[in-house]
């Protein structure tokens, strides 16, 4: 855990938080999700287009699909980590905490996009509820940005 964000916490830690609750916090995966990367890539293949890489090495921010020919990243944020306005919350257990991870994760994926757009390189970004809900709009999305 970051430093900055331990003083967030009594003593430092997480000492509220049940045994089940860190289980269940540390079973969360970076990638590889299937409410969100998966889901997204099958529609990539479904939709018939290639040209694509899976999280390519070498790019800031480890974007989860790279279209190197047209120079086009693409994020996939999940709801809860990224701040999603429609449907992230902050959890009452350690809430100061929770916000400040929240935000910081914001303001690094605003910065991110900056850098790589600066470089050059086409931005976008899927919330997991896109993904869930509108498939075919965030495709057509897409589809509108290699144009």
């Amino acid at each position: 855990m970051e430093t900055a964000l331990r003083k967030h916490l009594p003593q430092g830690k997480f000492s509220t938080v049940s045994p089940q609750r860190s289980r269940t916090m540390k079973a969360v995966k970076g990638n590889g999700n299937k409410s969100t990367e998966l889901r997204l890539r099958m529609a990539l293949v479904y939709s018939g287009l290639n040209g694509w890489q899976v999280r390519p090495s070498g790019i800031i921010g480890t974007p989860v699909f790279l279209f190197p020919t047209e120079e086009l990243v693409i994020f996939v944020d999940g709801c809860f980590w990224h701040g999603c306005p429609k449907c992230g919350h902050l959890p009452k257990t350690n809430a100061a905490f929770w916000k400040a991870k929240i935000e910081g994760n914001r303001m690094r994926d605003i910065e991110t996009a900056k850098t790589l757009r600066d470089k050059g390189f086409k931005v976008i970004r899927f919330w997991e509820h896109d993904l869930r809900e509108n498939m075919t709009g965030c495709i057509e999305k897409l589809l509108k940005k290699l144009a």
